[in-house]
């Protein structure tokens, strides 16, 4: 895994690189849904203004459950937060964008301008003398230097360490195709025959007594003694045969269960501290209210 491209660099300093291009690209994207989405609106929707309306209601539930009522005006931010992570990370299932929240610079950004948030709204809601004051234990500036490190490194980690794996599964895969076809290759037409029969068997008996596995099993086989014969003639060599199905499988979990999770989290936690800089007024300190 080699990290982002940099396609302008003046004076040392990286301007744009391959996941600036990504999140760019990302946010013209949410943009152009929120415009489409929201345009047009109805007394009687349709099917796609009730989706919407019921993915938006869902958020502010989330948001007032998470923070309580007083803080649903932070919804379009944690909206947004959660649909940059979850659409930067499914960007690089496209095989041209690089994934966003696999580039540590986006994740901590994200993290800093939650702490930057945290502390603006204890200064805000409780004085910056309080604010001040609570530095006097050492363990709270540990705190406020580990609160985005964690953040940031978490989702970093969690994304670009399935896209490694899925890496290495691609060329473990590729080099089992490889062997086992060179196996078969070496052994003749007749063997390669034998093979195919074999899955045709395979596959009928499945038909006959309406077996799943046997009916995949059989069609694996026979697309192996096909690769074969097209390695053997050299018609179509090095079919990575093994690289079709099961890459595609883990992606669902590395790239949009994984992706979906880290989003869901990320946005959890900027809740949670947000949301404990900024409790109701009744709970504030008195000399602020």
């Amino acid at each position: 895994m080699n990290g982002p491209k940099i396609y302008l660099q003046i004076n040392g300093m990286n301007i744009i690189t391959q996941t600036t291009v990504s999140s760019f690209v990302v946010m013209v994207l949410l943009c152009v849904a929120g415009y489409f989405l929201g345009r047009n609106l109805k007394k009687r929707p349709g099917r796609m203004q009730v989706m919407t309306e019921k993915g938006v209601t869902m958020i502010y539930n989330l948001v007032e459950e998470t923070m309580g009522k007083h803080n649903a005006y932070w919804t379009p931010y944690i909206a947004a937060l959660f649909l940059s992570s979850i659409c930067g990370s499914l960007i690089g299932m496209t095989g041209i964008l690089r994934s966003t929240t696999s580039d540590i610079s986006t994740t901590l950004t994200w993290a800093l301008m939650t702490s930057f948030l945290v502390w603006g709204c204890t200064i805000k809601n409780s004085g910056l003398k309080a604010f001040l004051k609570g530095y006097i234990n050492p363990m709270n500036i540990i705190s406020d230097i580990a609160q985005p490190v964690s953040m940031g490194f978490r989702h970093f980690g969690n994304i670009m360490g399935g896209s490694v794996l899925t890496s290495l599964l691609y060329s473990a895969l590729a080099a089992g195709s490889s062997a086992l076809l060179g196996l078969i290759k070496s052994s003749g037409t007749l063997e390669i025959a034998a093979v195919g029969i074999i899955g045709v068997v395979i596959m009928v008996f499945g038909f006959g007594k309406g077996k799943l596995w046997m009916k995949i099993t059989g069609g694996a086989v026979i697309a192996l003694a096909i690769a074969a014969a097209l390695e053997y003639f050299e018609i179509f060599a090095h079919v990575p045969l093994l690289q079709v199905g099961l890459p595609g499988v883990l992606s669902l979990y590395f790239d949009v269960f994984s992706g979906l999770v880290q989003a869901l989290v990320f946005s959890l936690l900027t809740m949670v501290y947000v949301g404990m800089a900024c409790p109701p007024k009744e709970e504030r300190p008195k000399e602020d209210k």
